[in-house]
């Protein structure tokens, strides 16, 4: 998992409550165990005016003009501002496999589906949670401002808007930890190698028997 760092990026404002996560990714596309590959499918159903397959040209599908991810003005967009629940549905960890692999880094949303915000973290996605006046007034202003932009800083726990105003959120020490050193749950255990194969030598040598 890569380290996650800080950066200013374009936000897309998917303005939709209880976003589930076969709307983020279709029960369809759930046949791979790979975290890549995913992206061109992520909000299939609403990015798309037809039904996609796994093996469907994306390329050559129409586009739902109105749907924020398929506007110009969004194109690029690392961060998704998003509303309540998000996340909901079952517990697949294909939708952020999804996000990730389209290209956000960070959802912000007032409330997120439990299951999901944990796999969030486990993935390389940050997660932030703001009161619900803070994230309508950040949606009125993406709205309002082309290019709008954010600038990420996991380190000083704060978001920082275009005329410089700070956002201050909260974050578990050990999630941001994590984040920080790119650290998921195989970097974790790897963290302790040495530890594990003096344990497995010790092992072999006080009961061979076992190998």
């Amino acid at each position: 998992m890569e380290k996650f760092t800080t950066f200013s990026a374009i936000v897309a404002p998917l303005d939709r409550a209880n976003v589930d996560t076969d709307a983020i990714i279709p029960k369809q596309f759930l046949k791979s165990i790979k975290r890549t590959g995913f992206g061109p499918n992520l909000f299939d159903e609403w990015r798309y005016e037809d039904v996609g397959q796994p093996d469907s040209d994306n390329s050559q599908r129409p586009l739902r003009k109105d749907f924020v991810l398929n506007q110009a003005r969004y194109q690029g967009a690392k961060i998704l501002l998003a509303r309540e629940n998000f996340g909901c549905g079952s517990s697949r960890e294909h939708a952020p496999w999804a996000l990730k692999d389209f290209g956000f880094d960070v959802i912000i949303s007032p409330s997120f589906a439990d299951i999901f915000f944990n796999n969030s973290f486990k993935n390389g996605i940050l997660p932030i949670i703001l009161d619900e006046k803070t994230v309508d007034d950040l949606f009125n202003e993406t709205f309002e401002t082309e290019g709008y932009e954010l600038k990420i800083n996991l380190a000083e726990q704060k978001i920082v808007k275009p005329n410089g105003d700070e956002i201050a959120f909260d974050v578990d020490s050990f999630r941001k930890h994590c984040l920080l050193n790119g650290l998921d749950d195989i970097g974790l255990t790897l963290e302790h190698a040495a530890e594990i194969e003096a344990f497995e030598a010790n092992r072999k040598a006080t009961k061979p028997w076992l190998y």
